[in-house]
């Protein structure tokens, strides 16, 4: 594996693990928005990730759809995450501005279609399921 990848992979299992807790929180502070954030945050990490070990140029964009698009080409089996891609990429910008206020079931909706996806992306790159 690139070293690029590894790093791509660390800053992606970060933002997993901060939705992760950030979810299983007990707290009277919302977290919800913040999950969803870095669910979006780890799978586009993980794409840049398979991106950059297939030699692709990396775009610097947050759009999920986007990079799956160029993923495709690589990962044709990959098509069918674009209904969850489309839910995540609301978080990157949407409910960072007040307006929108995701609920539990939002953020553990996210979070699923995250862990998911991330799975996936790990295989392909030859990692443990974890």
């Amino acid at each position: 594996m690139k070293h690029d990848t590894r790093e791509w992979v660390a800053k992606a299992e970060e933002d997993f693990f901060i939705a992760s807790l950030a979810f299983r929180a007990r707290t009277k502070q919302q977290t919800h928005n913040s999950v969803g954030f870095h669910c979006q945050q780890c799978v586009e990490k993980y794409f840049k990730a398979r991106l950059v070990e297939a030699g692709q140029v990396i775009p610097k964009v947050h759009d999920l759809l986007l990079l799956l698009q160029r993923l495709l080409p690589v990962e044709p089996l990959w098509s069918p995450f674009a209904p969850a891609l489309r839910g995540l990429n609301d978080y990157a910008v949407k409910f960072r501005y007040p307006g929108h206020i995701a609920t539990r079931a939002d953020a553990r909706s996210a979070l699923k279609a995250c862990r998911s996806i991330r799975t996936e992306v790990r295989l392909s790159l030859g990692l443990p399921k974890k």
